[in-house]
């Protein structure tokens, strides 16, 4: 499946050079946004730079996983990583000068819960903020807010194809064709780790979900010093083909150098990046027309905002209702076509 995949055509990457590109892309072009409405000046020091952003984004795209840790109900490690791939994905091509990662964030949490049928209601996932009812409301009504511009410029191409299913594959291949190895699930718990580490890095936009998979078996193997070159070379076959055993290990190794050098941002930084964050939504730099989507979640604590009536709270329940349906449909209908994944959504 992952090989017929928009996600293989479309959101597989050559290197982190070209990943890096798409991201200084996505901050020149919004920097000339600004500038042309005449807001600010092209070295105005409010506007981040790209590796400011890439900071924000990791400092936010850990506090996503934080959320998704504590959700209840528990929620599948399936949902999590397609809800991080998402995060991923949308600032590839977009600023967080724009689009406050704060409430994309939460956005693609909800979107991968329906994605991937984990079934939660809106009031069940805002319950799981540590916010005031009134600030729940805020969060809900943003999050549908977004929820459409998310799914646009994610291309559509919302099936995500994890690591954790053929990471399963790889254990039960070993139970049953792999004799020398005499209990392989004693290899999960360091596999698990590997997978959490690097789900932080870019692995997920660089390699196949099987090959990490495989990585994260072989490299709990290597750290309980289980040897299992025979693995790779008998069972999978990769004793003739040399190229793709070369091309395997090459990807390993660069998997491992991704999570090495893995470093979140500092408190200190994060602190003096989210004040310029800040500063830039109050500026109104976005370009966005609705005023509500300006700002994004305006705040991590309580939000003042107008009680609604249980009768709007109806009625905002039920169209988000209906676009979940008509998401659902759509969805079930790119099971078997690639093709409908393009056509049908633009016949919305």
């Amino acid at each position: 499946m992952y090989h017929s995949s928009t996600q293989r055509r479309h959101w597989t990457f050559r290197g982190e050079e070209e990943l890096a590109r798409c991201r200084a892309d996505a901050n020149r072009k919004f920097r000339g946004k600004a500038v042309t409405s005449g807001k600010v000046q092209q070295t105005e020091p409010v506007l981040l730079e790209p590796q400011d952003e890439l900071a924000i984004c990791k400092y936010y795209e850990k506090r996503l996983l934080e959320f998704c840790a504590v959700f209840k109900p528990a929620m599948p490690r399936s949902v999590v990583g397609t809800a991080s791939m998402y995060f991923k994905r949308f600032y590839l091509n977009n600023s967080v000068m724009e689009y406050h990662p704060r409430i994309i964030m939460l956005t693609c949490a909800f979107l991968a819960c329906k994605v991937d049928e984990f079934n939660v209601s809106s009031a069940q996932f805002v319950g799981n903020l540590r916010e005031s009812p009134l600030g729940q409301e805020k969060a809900l009504e943003q999050i549908l807010e977004y929820e459409l511009l998310l799914i646009q410029q994610l291309n559509f191409h919302l099936i995500v194809h994890n690591p954790y299913r053929p990471f399963e594959g790889f254990l039960i291949d070993l139970k049953t064709r792999y004799p020398m190895l005499e209990n392989p699930e004693v290899l999960r718990k360091a596999a698990d780790d590997f997978l959490n580490r690097v789900a932080l890095t870019d692995a997920y936009l660089l390699f196949p979900p099987s090959q990490i998979a495989l990585t994260a078996i072989l490299s709990s193997g290597s750290r309980a010093g289980i040897n299992m070159e025979s693995y790779l070379s008998e069972s999978l076959m990769l004793k003739e083909n040399r190229i793709s055993l070369a091309k395997l290990l090459d990807g390993m190794k660069c998997m491992k150098n991704l999570i090495k050098k893995y470093e979140l941002p500092r408190p200190e930084e994060v602190a003096a990046l989210k004040q310029k964050l800040e500063k830039c939504h109050s500026l109104e730099l976005s370009l966005n027309t609705n005023p509500k989507k300006r700002k994004g979640y305006e705040d991590d604590e309580y939000v003042t905002k107008k009680p609604k009536t249980d009768e709007d709270t109806e009625h905002a329940g039920k169209s988000g209702l209906m676009m979940i349906l008509r998401t659902h449909c759509n969805l079930k209908g790119r099971w078997n076509s690639t093709t409908v994944e393009t056509t049908v959504w633009c016949q919305m």
